[in-house]
């Protein structure tokens, strides 16, 4: 047993030190920290990566999975994110869910978050007390105090919130199951050769690649184990101390040469397999994403288009010494960090450089430890709590590639894990070097359970968006994505007073939020306040020229002006910069028919069933234009051809039967007419229109009894009132004549 297990045995209890008792406990308390979100609605980003995307959808084969990026776009395409993560959105897709019902979803990541936990027992078991196996091979555990308390600590961190509540969180989650698998197939290469020097399983080694492959098919940081993979190669196996090392390289010691690393046969092998595999993986995924790295914006990370490298340096460490303190105090967390809610820092006279100031002494004073102390046990194990909280943070660095974001909590997962070890080391060394045992004991117990407190209350505002998103405006209240968001979820319920204050609020924080113009300016056109609505969507498609929902917008707004120049131009400024756009082709239609351009408006409409098939509101203008024109057979072959495609679409069963009653087959007519009412019983044009067939027809009993049915939901129809006054007075007249 170490010492540190040793230091920490007022803490940790006997009774649950057995490896089978201590994963129970660890993983019974991570499912229990978020078990609240197991019925959460699908919120966010969860929308865009499993809803809207269409790889998941049950007709799409699944091979387009590996030429499309997360969110379904082409790699290819200038507009990918090129986030390319295969195997995630293999365990998203229709066939694996069986079907989209956030229940399903939500509780996979609650159970991947606890086999997570699980292994970190073994993780920080190797990385605490080293790797020693019995004759039998099996691996003995020498921490099992530090390597359960670590595994507690990483178990309940708020800050795992985002990755195991939201759903698109699967891919931190898949990265870091098999970051950690093969982490311990690494170390698995030097099981059966009993750790002699220079040996080591080449099978295990090149299998430890392959899952890092596979971590990086689920999020791009899961390649990172491959260098935390080489960092533990070094101090654990070769027993490296890199202060004696550089002290000789320093001095030109000539006992440098007969260093048993340099001499290491076995471990330059090993080295220069990671190496040549992280550089084969790494080809192959550039290959794929084809057109290089995403272009962002300035919105999703601003200080990496500051104006001069000191400036972007400043704010870059401001941002790292932000991660740090969400791993410290995980208490102001937010769903989206970006657009103002983090101020640039333009000068050295802002009180905000001393947090990355802090940060880098604190980080100084740790690696001087790590390789300063005389201990070679500290020494490791600061040194590999160091390697496992900054290797896989590297991808979010920004020192290689620009990122698409401020700050994410969710990148922060496997990088916690370093945090909980050296927090653990703290403890034990607090904990040796003061009288107040109990007093350790307690403050260590209060964190775990303010955390699992922190974990429950957070889960249960990822349970749906307007909890999350109202969560956000205490702690970023300069953030306009947080206010537009807030604005759009109450849009979306109805309350479009509430909503246009937030939008409002979301455009002057940020004048250039073309989303929140275009939004604000659709509810002030369905509330007739045309004018402005103008001015908002001019703004949007002047600031963004290819904002292709912006010009449909502005058109629909010009047409609704009778600016019918001006809106023909604006739909077909949105279809240039959106080829593939059946809502605007629709909209141009209606455009068409206002104006009397029925041949113009009817291929409009075609052109949206073309791209969109299930497009209903195209196929029935369709109909009813070629009905009320007089071309009765082309609109029954365009009805016939649309209920195909929409069976069960009650609107065009109803104007398909309008036109079925007009050629005098009634009784095809009737029973469409009934379809539709079964499906929509409450229509009262339904009714008004059955009892005219009815009339027609000759039932006059059906249609007196249609007719009043309509009435009854509508008393305010004229047309129906006049048929059913003209009705009445056909069956006084034939009961004045039966008398």
């Amino acid at each position: 047993m170490t010492e540190l297990d040793a230091d920490l045995d007022h803490i940790i209890p006997a009774s649950v030190l057995p490896p089978f008792w201590a994963k129970l406990v660890v993983g019974f308390v991570s499912l229990v920290c978020f078990a609240r979100s197991y019925d959460g609605d699908f919120v966010f980003d969860d929308s865009e990566a499993i809803i809207n995307n269409k790889d998941l959808r049950a007709d799409t084969p699944l091979g387009d999975l590996w030429h499309h990026d997360f969110w379904g776009s082409r790699l290819s395409s200038n507009t990918s994110h090129k986030s390319y993560r295969p195997l995630t959105v293999l365990t998203f897709s229709y066939y694996l869910s069986g079907g989209f019902h956030p229940m399903s979803f939500h509780v996979i990541n609650i159970l991947l978050h606890g086999g997570i936990s699980v292994l970190m027992v073994d993780v920080f078991s190797v990385l605490f007390g080293g790797l020693q196996y019995t004759s039998k091979g099996r691996r003995l555990n020498l921490a099992p105090r530090s390597s359960l308390l670590a595994a507690l600590l990483f178990a309940v961190h708020p800050v795992h919130t985002e990755c195991v509540a939201g759903v698109v969180g699967r891919a931190d989650l898949l990265g870091a199951l098999f970051f950690l698998l093969s982490f311990l197939g690494y170390c698995k290469a030097f099981r059966e050769t009993g750790n002699k020097e220079g040996t080591h399983s080449t099978f295990w080694v090149l299998l430890s690649i392959l899952l890092g492959a596979v971590a990086m098919l689920c999020k791009e940081q899961g390649i990172t184990v491959l260098g935390l993979n080489a960092v533990f190669d070094i101090l654990v196996i070769g027993k490296l101390n890199v202060l004696e090392m550089v002290q000789k390289v320093l001095h030109k010691d000539k006992s440098l040469e007969k260093t048993g690393i340099l001499r290491n046969g076995g471990l330059l092998f090993r080295m220069t397999l990671l190496a040549s595999g992280g550089a084969g993986v790494l080809y192959m995924r550039w290959k794929i994403m084809g057109t290089g790295p995403p272009a962002f914006t300035e919105v999703d990370n601003p200080a990496s288009f500051a104006d001069g490298m000191l400036v972007r340096a400043i704010n870059y460490n401001y941002y790292y010494s932000l991660n740090a303190w969400l791993l410290l105090c995980p208490w102001w967390l937010c769903f989206d960090w970006s657009m103002g809610c983090i101020p640039l820092i333009k000068s050295a006279g802002d009180w905000r450089v001393t947090a990355p100031v802090a940060l880098w002494l604190c980080l100084i004073g740790l690696i001087c430890q790590a390789l300063c102390s005389e201990d070679s046990h500290r020494r490791r194990i600061l040194t590999l709590g160091l390697g496992f909280l900054i290797i896989p943070f590297l991808p979010a660095s920004n020192l290689f590639f620009r990122v698409g974001f401020v700050v994410a909590e969710r990148v922060l997962y496997l990088p916690s894990a370093g945090y909980c070890m050296l927090l653990t080391f703290g403890f034990g060394a607090l904990s040796k070097h003061t009288k107040k045992k109990k007093l350790v004991a307690a403050v260590v117990l209060g964190i775990l359970f303010i955390n699992m407190l922190r974990c429950m209350i957070r889960s249960g505002e990822w349970r749906n968006e307007e909890q999350l998103f109202r969560s956000a405006l205490s702690v970023c209240p300069l953030n306009a994505k947080v206010h537009y968001n807030v604005g759009k979820n109450l849009a979306d319920k109805g309350n479009q007073t509430a909503a246009i204050r937030y939008y409002r609020e979301a455009v002057r924080l940020n004048p250039k939020y073309v989303h929140a113009m275009n939004n604000l300016g659709n509810i002030l056109k369905e509330r007739n306040e045309l004018q402005e609505a103008e001015e908002l969507l001019s703004l949007a498609v002047q600031i963004q020229p290819d904002f292709a929902a912006a010009w449909m917008n502005l058109g629909i707004v010009q047409n609704s002006l009778k600016r019918f120049e001006a809106a023909e131009q604006s739909y077909r400024t949105a279809i240039k910069h959106r080829r593939k756009y059946p809502d605007c082709y629709y909209n141009l239609g209606r455009l068409y028919a206002d104006l009397n351009r029925h041949v113009d408006a009817l291929n409009a409409w075609r052109n949206a069933t073309v791209l969109k098939p299930e497009h209903s509101l195209a196929w029935n203008n369709m109909i009813i234009l070629l009905d009320n024109t007089g071309n009765l057979a082309q609109a029954e072959a365009v009805g016939r051809e649309a209920l195909e495609l929409i069976p069960n679409d009650h609107s065009l069963m109803f104007s398909l039967a309008n036109v079925l009653g007009k050629s005098q087959k009634y009784k095809e007519s009737e029973a469409l007419f009934l379809k539709a009412i079964k499906a929509h019983p409450n229509a009262a044009s339904y009714h008004g229109n059955l009892a005219v067939l009815y009339h027609r027809w000759g039932h006059l009993d059906l249609a007196k009894k249609h007719y009043e049915i309509s009435l009854q939901l509508d008393p305010t129809a004229l047309g129906t009132k006049e048929n059913y006054g003209l009705l009445r007075r056909k069956l006084e007249q034939m009961q004045k004549k039966n008398v």
